[in-house]
């Protein structure tokens, strides 16, 4: 770590947690998050208005608590950056609200990131700089997503993504079906490592030959396991719920492991980055490496707490900016829940009046109907 690398804090809002994180240059000094996953556990899911709210309280301890951990003082940064998007509007906005005060405040420079390029650009935190290109499976409760990166600050490219259902909302489907909480990605983790990924012939959405390579349907999946759990409650018998997440979630990790592979060798990328909440599912990492070092793949997954939403990924993509000499984002940044991953950096409408693309923004939202 060089005292000259950019010291960048980034702000993460995107959905439940607030997360904000210190990095210099490729190094990771604070992670700091606040969630508020329990209160939405009751609800059987994320509340827009309540993680909302969380987020308003959150902020400014989380952000003085990274600042300590990390031992810098706000002056000394030399960037914040933020996630502008794609996410829970309401969440985006107070985060984004959070980074210009900081920014104008300060005097320093603001970036407003993409919410998925960040989930690829934190893999530096762990295994350094990113191959160019780098190709990225992302795989969360919001998305499902093939991406190659020639440039992880000016050029993403889509290749495949869900049509329905993403494999993270699948797991919280099936989990509220089998009375097992929320979130489903862990407690189906943990109980598949108990049960038969073989026990139930449980079908592969869209690996058909005249099917998309790339993208993902987890929708008709979810459908199957839910009648089979109906039926076997139907018919009086017990059923057999470690079996059925160990099925459930192999069928999941063998489609997502299969179409990233198939795009590394099509793409002649000789590696594959894996990131997103979903990315912490210990099958899904096995299964990837099996494969992967079968095709002669270099594999790289962050460690599990840097695969969830987080602030040390946009402090990562931001840090990235600073040390590439990319243009800050000026003072009218938006936030935008539909932000494509095209747009791995947002400029803000000073900069792109002429531009425009057919997504909602928040700054259209009234900020008393948000929060009174």
């Amino acid at each position: 770590m060089a005292a000259d690398e950019p010291l960048v804090l980034g702000i993460e809002t995107s959905c439940d947690e607030t997360g904000v994180g210190i990095v210099r240059g490729t190094t990771l000094l604070a992670d700091a998050v606040a969630s508020s996953v329990d209160t939405h556990a009751r609800f059987g899911g994320v509340v827009p208005e309540i993680a909302s709210r969380a987020h308003l309280e959150a902020m400014v301890p989380t952000i003085e608590r990274a600042l300590k951990e990390a031992g810098v003082s706000a002056r000394d940064l030399d960037g914040i950056a933020v996630t502008s998007g794609p996410g829970l509007a309401g969440a985006l906005l107070v985060g984004v609200s959070a980074a210009k005060a900081y920014a104008y405040a300060l005097g320093k420079p603001l970036y407003g990131v993409n919410h998925l390029a960040s989930h690829i650009c934190v893999d530096q935190l762990e295994h350094g700089p990113l191959p160019e290109p780098t190709m990225a499976l992302l795989v969360s409760g919001g998305h499902s997503s093939l991406l190659l990166a020639p440039d992880i600050t000016a050029d993403v490219r889509p290749l495949g993504a869900t049509i329905d259902d993403a494999a993270g909302e699948a797991f919280d489907k099936i989990a509220r079906v089998l009375d097992l909480g929320f979130p489903g990605g862990p407690v189906i983790d943990r109980l598949a490592r108990e049960g038969d990924p073989k026990a139930i012939a449980f079908p592969r959405g869209l690996t058909g030959p005249r099917d998309a390579p790339y993208d993902f349907s987890f929708s008709g999946l979810k459908t199957s396991v839910a009648r089979w759990i109906e039926a076997k409650r139907a018919a009086g018998e017990e059923v057999p719920v470690r079996d059925v997440a160990a099925s459930f979630q192999e069928a999941v990790v063998d489609v997502l492991t299969r179409k990233a592979v198939r795009a590394c060798k099509d793409e002649g990328v000789d590696h594959l980055m894996i990131g997103g909440g979903v990315a912490a599912n210990s099958r899904l990492r096995a299964l990837a490496q099996e494969r992967c070092e079968r095709a002669g793949i270099r594999l790289r997954v962050p460690r599990p707490k840097l695969c969830t939403d987080n602030g040390a990924m946009v402090a990562a993509l931001g840090a990235e900016m600073v040390a590439r000499n990319r243009l800050p984002s000026d003072l009218e940044l938006s936030a935008d829940s539909s932000l494509p991953v095209t747009e791995p950096h947002v400029l803000g409408t000073a900069h792109t009046h002429a531009h425009s693309h057919d997504h909602d923004h928040v700054h259209e939202i009234s900020k008393d109907n948000l929060y009174s």
